[in-house]
């Protein structure tokens, strides 16, 4: 029997809206001549990254996976000489759902050979001041915030410094069960406090970078030569809401390779399956990846805050349960 479960959860001028933000994204990298680009939906190798869960598809006889982000394609046309690239494409990230997650999502990720942190920093505000105005809203000033200072005013630790029983402490006066936290390490608690305490009070009335992470997170980017306590890695938070990812890109496929193989390790460590490492983005970076930082941004979640949407279901046509 049919039934109303058939349509779209965003309304037809939500849509539009989202529409003109596609378009103005276009518009603004296009002015900065910065390449388009697609790469494949379906690839090899899975991310490592045990904080993502990428989904596997079985291809023929072939096993592949749906892409948790373009980043290791992009990196590969960087090394062969593509120059300054953006790219807008639906990814795929399994047991992600809530107010703010679908798992299947809108990225817009970019790279820009030559810049810096703050250079990039600069620009994802700019593009978010275009794409608000393109909506008739207003921009809004930039903040930038280190990882340290947040925990320093908002938690009274320092996230470098202070060991796990602490964290955990302050974790569990923050809603986090008893038992959970046992499970957790320091980073997974520090994530958590993120999360649940400073994440939420960022970006009210301004786009807050939050800067430097420790060494520990770093995932795909450069240590800070002044602080290797540090990675040279942000987020940019807006209404509390975490919209990008920022690095300025590792380029060296040794540490590259020693990263991945400490992925791995916490995964079989936490009961996840190991998975085979992506040998083409390391023969990339081996070629000789140029200076560079990208950023992934969260398209839906900037949708919901350019039209104040309370869900990512009322940015969208059909969120899981109905596509």
């Amino acid at each position: 029997m049919s039934g109303t479960g058939w349509r779209p959860t965003a309304h037809r001028e939500r849509l539009r809206q989202r529409a003109r933000l596609l378009a103005a994204a276009r518009d603004f990298f296009a002015a900065r001549e910065v390449l388009e680009v697609e790469t494949p939906v379906l690839v090899n190798a899975g991310v490592t990254d045990g904080n993502l869960r990428p989904v596997a598809v079985q291809l023929g006889s072939r096993g592949m996976f749906l892409h948790t982000s373009p980043e290791y394609a992009m990196k590969r046309l960087l090394a062969a000489g593509c120059g300054d690239l953006y790219q807008i494409c639906r990814v795929v990230r399994g047991e992600e759902r809530g107010p703010l997650h679908n798992p299947e999502f809108t990225l817009l990720e970019w790279y820009r050979t030559g810049f810096s942190l703050g250079q990039l920093v600069d620009e994802v505000a700019a593009l978010l001041d275009v794409l608000m105005q393109s909506l008739g809203e207003v921009g809004r000033p930039l903040r930038r915030l280190s990882y340290r200072q947040a925990f320093a005013e908002m938690l009274g630790v320092d996230p470098l410094d202070t060991d796990r029983d602490r964290l955990a402490g302050l974790a569990a006066a923050h809603g986090l069960a008893a038992e959970t936290a046992r499970q957790l390490d320091r980073d997974g608690l520090l994530d958590f406090l993120v999360g649940a305490v400073i994440g939420p009070r960022l970006g009210h009335g301004e786009w807050l970078a939050l800067t430097h992470y420790p060494a520990t997170q770093a995932a795909l980017a450069r240590l800070d030569p002044l602080d290797p306590q540090c990675a040279l890695r942000f987020e940019m938070y807006a209404d509390g809401i975490e919209l990008a990812n920022g690095f300025e890109e590792l380029a060296d496929a040794t540490e590259q390779r020693t990263r991945f193989a400490a992925d791995n390790a916490a995964r079989a460590a936490t009961g996840l399956p190991q998975l085979a490492v992506d040998e083409q983005l390391l023969g990339a970076l081996e070629a000789g990846l140029p200076p560079c930082a990208g950023v992934a941004l969260g398209f839906d979640r900037l949708v919901m805050v350019a039209t104040s949407a309370r869900r990512i279901d009322d940015v969208m046509a059909f969120p899981v349960e109905i596509a």
